[in-house]
């Protein structure tokens, strides 16, 4: 198995990193590829660099980016109809964009050197690489998109994947009704001590400095530290119901500005993520991303709010809609969320929902199946498959 990832932030290689260890453990062999490190001139580091940036700086801008490129045609929708925000274009794009042909050129030669069976992306544009390989016929090994957010916008799309693996029902509806092909809802790619871990408040709250009596809150920031966090501490801390614990992830910056701020802990990367989730009242998230995943292994209540725009506000709006978390769009709105979930049985409701989504077969299950060896005309496009 090849496993293609990329390092924006940290929870595309933490999927890819648990799946590879899935299939190692079952007796497979299973390499780990950044796409980003295919590019050449150092493009991927430059790409990594300027999406931080962006994301600390000037989200304004990614957010242009992102309607522009990555949701185009979002207000074309057939009137009467109403249709995902983040699919609003009907059909993966065909034509190959120039980082997808440099990425893939690169990637033909990781293919020849690994010969893999199967090539499975967690990165949307690996998945155009792969695709793109797949379609054209320079690639006999199936292409298999393993979808990292909730709300898929068109570039994880492209007419060479085989197959897509989904974070939940919802999203696996609308991909396959987009893109034509298979697509599926697997089990999060969690690690399997966020579901087994027991609550230890005491043991938590001495390590925080915290008293035994502080509603504990978590506020993610994702492995970069960026969004409105500073925003969110505040409102909690000024509420003197909550005490919010930010994870900072590697932003050290943040991490000294919050570590003045009162009546707010400020942490930084941290192995003990299922022990403070065991022992928190919430979390509140701005990303959607992994570190939601995990609070529904640990069974803990997701509150949105002031998520990061493009792919976060896109994500976080799919989940709130699939019933899985509550979406906040002010800070009244947040105390008031956060308030309500001190009942157990306003409580029990989203966190059911979102434990249900562990039912759904692994991912590493569903990689495996049918697949047609893709047959290309000479103009390149691609005949109908017979498998898969």
């Amino acid at each position: 198995m090849l496993l293609l990832s990329a390092g924006m932030g940290a929870g595309h290689d933490a999927v890819a990193g648990e799946l590879a260890g899935r299939l190692t453990a079952a007796g497979h062999r299973a390499d780990v590829v950044d796409v980003l490190e295919l590019l050449p001139l150092r493009l991927g580091r430059a790409l990594r660099w300027w999406y931080g940036w962006m994301m600390r700086r000037a989200p304004w801008l990614y957010a242009l980016i992102y309607r522009v490129f990555f949701v185009p045609g979002r207000a074309g929708a057939a009137p009467g109809r109403r249709r995902p925000a983040s699919l609003a274009s009907s059909r993966p794009a065909s034509l190959a964009s120039p980082l997808t042909v440099l990425a893939a050129a690169r990637l033909r030669r990781v293919l020849r050197r690994h010969a893999p069976d199967l090539v499975v992306s967690t990165f949307h544009l690996a998945a155009q690489a792969a695709g793109h390989l797949r379609r054209t016929g320079r690639s006999r090994a199936p292409a298999v998109v393993l979808l990292t957010d909730f709300a898929a916008h068109r570039l994880w799309l492209h007419p060479g994947t085989d197959r897509y693996l989904c974070p939940c029902p919802e999203t696996a509806r609308e991909v396959a009704a987009a893109s034509g092909r298979p697509a599926v809802c697997h089990a999060p790619l969690t690690r399997p001590v966020f579901r087994s871990t027991r609550a230890d408040a005491a043991a938590v709250h001495a390590r925080l400095g915290t008293r035994p009596e502080d509603r504990l809150v978590l506020v993610s920031a994702g492995s970069w530290g960026v969004g409105a966090v500073e925003e969110t501490a505040r409102v909690l801390a000024r509420s003197g119901r909550y005490v919010p614990v930010v994870l900072c992830g590697r932003n050290d910056a943040l991490r000294a500005r919050l570590g003045t701020a009162e009546g707010t802990v400020a942490l930084g990367w941290r192995p003990d993520l299922p022990e403070l989730m065991a022992a928190a009242h919430a979390l509140v998230d701005n990303a959607a991303g992994l570190t939601c995943r995990e609070a529904f292994a640990a069974r803990l209540p997701v509150v949105s709010y002031r998520p990061i725009p493009g792919h976060g506000r896109d994500g976080v709006l799919a989940m709130a809609r699939a019933g899985l978390s509550v979406h906040a769009a002010d800070a009244e709105r947040l105390l008031a969320e956060l308030d309500r979930l001190g009942d157990p049985a306003a409580r029990s409701g989203p966190v059911a929902r979102a434990a249900a989504l562990f039912d759904a077969p692994p991912a590493e299950d569903l990689l495996f199946g049918p697949y047609a060896t893709p047959v290309s005309d000479p103009d390149g496009s691609r005949s109908p498959d017979r498998a898969g």
